[in-house]
């Protein structure tokens, strides 16, 4: 992560009695704080205006951004306060090239991230390529790898990392990249900050915070926040709060911080809605244009919490060599609520129309990490190792329930629910890598990477057969993954131009709990229903090629451009079984996410500009079937995959007008986006050649252009007044679509009268406003 400087304040925090009193809190009582990927490096020893990247997870020594033979993307408080966002995914959604956030589920923290094409999400069994980390502790759960942005501390974040490609260092799951958050402490955010805002739908957030540091090497920080929301969509309500607290002491040599990490939500994810009827001849109007607030079934909520502790400390050998080191303990439970249609339609009346689902999950994690970095003439190195040790618990349960006149699925009484699946599971891992970069000469920096990993899972499986409704106990398996992957890169600067770099690199996935437990075609699941028996999966191998360049066309503009190819090895898909909506994860043998990143960004006088263009083509690279939600697809190679669109365009502009007011703007604009289970262009399994079938048809979700409107005033020393305005012109869009088959008719009503298929979509968000005040002391 960068070395960033925070604004310093006006005057040093006087210590009045409540600010004497919080000093004494905070001080003495336990907190976390993990500090920045880069720690600041001795006075002297960097030229102003360089930054300092981490090129591994464990807070330490990092690497001048400029020497590495990859593209990486930094962001900072200051942006995200100015740009306004609803939270730290749709800044990244509205800011970074190559992300976008799929709002499948219709609530604001349980968007699906992807770079490149790669996955960051909150939803069981999707297939995770990018790995996530706060502070240096890597927060994808044991169970899915699955990232639950609700939990992270977004008002206490300081700076975002993006890390691109298949970067051993960053170990496994960093298939597409690696995203690292790291958060303030009483350093970097002295003294008091406070944000409250109010928008529509009843959005509300509050924010404080307050840091504390002296002469004598203590330094102390808490940071609270809260929201609240009714949603904009139907039965769409949602909370969320986080407690981050932190303690450490520098003397100058040895540094330590001990942080405390709580958090909590309830969040409902309503999920997809039916748009159109598809039949042979046209497209019928659906529930979404009816009323694109309303949702298909309900309840869908997801209750997390989480408590997190961790420790770490570097400590300065000598001038030039660091040892650092990280153990953490993490430990979260989710409980989820879902409606959903009844697995069989109804025959007689009083039959169930519905199923009301609940699991539970437990998931406790131990691990850390050990590194020393050095620079030793022209070698700038680092050794390390990471470890981890996780155990999982989890159950799913089903009751016979009936549909209500708004598509609630409420348990028939007297109906108990009951267990359809269990799974005991533990995983551990460890990780041993180095890195070096060498100056081959004053412009030229050769770095290379080789890491070493093991893995073990171990499952223990119930399950209810749905045949003949037998519990079976399924013995105990255990896979064990080894895998050595390298990296090697070079930058060369230009002498008065830019820099150019490429950089080749390779890293693994490790199965996960869930698809472990559904890989058998002779006994598939319903996901995310159920768990079924163990095979052997391979591991997924990604290897990346980058190259491009970094090019300060002057002191206030930049200009930096990456082009992109990671092929995929034994990816891990969800395959068609012979029962309809029944499947298994299994191998596939290659896919391809390939692309470019562009971006440029300026300042004219008052006037900051930025822009960014990416282009992806993520395509399957082998002809197979696979399933895709109620259908069978072929896919050849050149299929292109799903959700994900080819263009994607984003710009910004701030200006300050003066006397502390600024107004800015930015639009993103994307392409538009193939149909899941329409890949091949078909509707149905048994269509013909779509190449020569008239009644073929290639669905897709529409591309958009979403602009934004922003202001703010200053019209304190310390108070901050702000207003913004998303979607301006309340543009109707969809950022997801699948063929499905729906039970209601378009007004909603009607449960199994005339089920048909149809083109389910993810809304996207209507115009909103949102005004608040913030205060920095």
């Amino acid at each position: 992560m960068p070395k960033t400087v925070s604004r310093p304040p006006a005057h040093r925090p006087r210590l009045k009695p409540l600010s004497a009193l919080l000093r004494g809190l905070l001080l003495g009582a336990p907190g976390l704080a993990l500090p920045a990927l880069a720690q600041q490096a001795p006075a002297g020893a960097q030229l102003p205006g360089v930054e300092i990247i981490g090129t591994s997870p464990l807070p330490g020594q990092g690497i001048d951004r400029d020497l590495l033979p990859y593209s990486t993307q930094i962001l900072k408080r200051e942006q995200a306060d100015r740009a306004q966002p609803t939270n730290l995914g749709d800044f990244l959604n509205r800011t970074t090239a190559g992300v976008q956030v799929n709002d499948i589920q219709g609530s604001p923290y349980q968007g699906d991230l992807t770079f490149r094409g790669f996955r960051a999400s909150p939803l069981l069994g999707a297939g995770q390529g990018l790995s996530v980390y706060l502070d240096g502790v890597r927060i994808n759960e044991p169970f899915g790898d699955v990232v639950n942005f609700d939990l992270i501390p977004e008002f206490a974040v300081r700076t975002i990392g993006l890390v691109p490609g298949a970067n051993p260092a960053f170990g496994l799951n960093s298939l597409g990249g690696a995203l690292s958050y790291t958060t303030h402490d009483g350093r970097s955010a002295p003294g008091a900050r406070a944000e409250l805002s109010y928008g529509s739908f009843a959005r509300k957030k509050i924010g404080v915070s307050y840091g504390l540091s002296d002469d004598s090497g203590w330094h102390s920080y808490i940071a609270a926040s809260a929201f609240d929301e009714k949603g904009w969509r139907d039965h769409s309500d949602g909370t969320l709060g986080n407690v981050l607290a932190k303690v450490g002491h520098d003397n100058g040599t040895s540094d330590w911080t001990v942080s405390l990490l709580a958090g909590r939500s309830k969040l409902v994810g309503n999920g997809l809605l039916p748009a159109f009827e598809v039949d042979d001849d046209a497209l019928e109007k659906d529930l979404y244009f009816e009323r694109r607030g309303a949702v298909y079934t309900h309840p869908d909520e997801t209750k997390n919490r989480l408590l997190q502790v961790a420790i770490n400390a570097n400590h300065a050998i000598d001038a030039k060599t660091t040892l650092s080191s990280l153990l953490y303990v993490r430990d979260s439970k989710r409980d989820t609520v879902n409606g959903d249609e009844a697995e069989e339609d109804p025959v007689n009346p009083g039959d169930p129309t519905g199923s009301f689902n609940t699991s539970l999950t437990e998931q406790t994690s131990v691990g850390g990490g050990l590194r020393l970095a050095s620079t030793s003439g022209a070698h700038q190195w680092q050794v390390g190792a990471q470890f981890e040790a996780s155990r999982t618990r989890y159950a799913q349960f089903e009751q016979e329930g009936m549909l209500d006149d708004s598509r609630g699925v409420v348990p028939i009484a007297g109906e108990e629910r009951e267990l359809s699946a269990r799974v005991r599971g533990r995983a551990s891992s460890i990780g041993l890598y180095a890195s070096d970069t060498y100056a081959l000469g004053a412009r030229t920096h050769v770095t290379g990477t080789l890491r070493y990993n093991r893995s073990r899972v171990s499952n223990s499986l119930t399950t209810r057969d749905d045949d003949t409704d037998i519990v079976e106990v399924k013995p105990k398996e255990t896979f064990t993954y080894n895998s050595l992957n390298p990296a090697l890169g070079i930058a060369h600067k230009l002498a008065g131009g830019p820099t150019l770099f490429a950089n080749l690199a390779r890293n693994t996935r490790v199965p996960t709990v869930i698809e472990l437990g559904c890989a058998d075609p002779d006994e598939p699941c319903r996901l995310p229903a159920g768990l079924q028996a163990d095979p052997f999966l391979e591991q997924v191998k990604s290897t990346t090629l980058e190259f491009g360049f970094r090019w300060p066309l002057s002191r206030d503009t930049r200009l930096n451009l990456a082009v992109f190819r990671t092929d995929n090895r034994d990816d891990i898909l969800f395959r068609t079984a012979q029962r309809m909506g029944f499947g298994y994860f299994e191998n596939f043998d290659k896919t391809r996410n390939q692309g470019l990143d562009a971006e440029i960004s300026s300042r004219f006088g008052a006037v900051d500009l930025s822009a960014s263009y990416s282009y992806l083509k993520a395509t399957y690279e082998a002809r197979d079937n696979i399933q895709q939600g109620e259908r069978s697809v072929t896919v050849t190679p050149g299929t292109r995959i799903a959700g994900l669109p080819k263009h994607t365009f984003k710009v910004a502009a701030d200006w300050a007008v003066g006397q502390g007011w600024t107004i800015g703007a930015d639009a993103v604009l994307l392409s538009s986006r193939t149909v899941s289970g329409n890949e091949d262009g078909l509707l149905e399994d048994d269509d013909g050649d779509p190449a020569t079938d008239p009644e073929a048809r290639r669905l897709k979700v529409g591309g958009y252009a979403i602009f934004n409107l922003r202001t703010q005033w200053r019209f304190k020393q310390d108070w901050t007044f702000y207003a913004n305005v998303a979607n301006v012109f309340d543009r109707r869009y969809e950022n997801f679509g699948a063929l499905g088959e729906t039970i209601f008719d378009p007004q909603g009503g009607n449960a199994y009268a005339d089920e048909r298929d149809a083109l389910f979509v993810a809304p996207g968000t209507p115009r909103s406003f949102t005004m608040g005040l913030r205060y920095r002391f």
